[in-house]
């Protein structure tokens, strides 16, 4: 990949914000709306142009599907070839180091996407209904966060082959036979869903972003 390859990003603010109570952009935290701490951070770790997704100025308006705001997001990045990282607004303390991580991962060449990743601490059971019928081995099992890398021509792909809802765009990926890898994630980078989420992520930001 030619150095001057720009690293694009995708900042994904556009969703409804059905569970937390209201729409969450301009959910503050620490004073600053939540989609502004992650832009500070995916710039400061090395994202080179940004496209902000959702209900805001001078942003990308979203779509009704998580995968319909990455196509929007998608279709305002000039570049065919590169990478992307994909980031949703509502994991504000996402660190720049981060970041920086995953596009390191990413420069490497050699995958298709990248995510960070956490293991999981719970104890994983299947239920039916309201009883427990399996309990779940989770040696191999991980959670996953934002932000997301992939590379640019291997994720227009995957979202032109792949027509249904998906959850992070590294199903899609999979979905094609791209191969993903994985970084350490970060504990405290959180997802707010539903408003004592936010409380948590206050106790946290104090000294968390580098």
């Amino acid at each position: 990949m030619d150095a001057n390859t720009p690293i694009w990003g995708l900042l994904l603010a556009a969703g409804r914000g059905t569970r937390f109570g209201r729409q969450k952009h301009d959910v503050e935290l620490g004073g600053t709306p939540i989609w502004q701490q992650s832009e500070r951070s995916l710039l400061e770790g090395g994202v080179d142009r940004l496209v902000v997704v959702g209900d805001l100025e001078g942003a990308v308006p979203g779509g009704d599907r998580r995968r319909d705001s990455v196509a929007a997001g998608l279709s305002a990045i000039s570049d065919n070839t590169g990478f992307v990282l994909i980031h949703d607004a509502a994991r504000p303390l996402v660190t720049a180091k981060l970041v920086r991580t995953v596009i390191d991962r990413l420069l490497l060449g050699d995958v298709a996407g990248v995510v960070p990743v956490v293991p999981v601490r719970d104890t994983l059971k299947r239920v039916v209904g309201e009883f427990v019928v399996e309990t779940v081995d989770r040696a191999d099992l991980v959670a996953v966060q934002t932000p997301q890398g992939f590379d640019l021509e291997a994720l227009r792909a995957a979202h032109a082959v792949e027509g249904g809802d998906a959850t992070d765009d590294a199903s899609m990926i999979e979905a094609i036979g791209g191969t993903v890898a994985i970084v350490d994630g970060d504990p405290a980078n959180l997802k707010v869903t539903y408003p004592e989420d936010l409380a948590v992520a206050e106790a946290l930001r104090s000294g968390h972003h580098d």
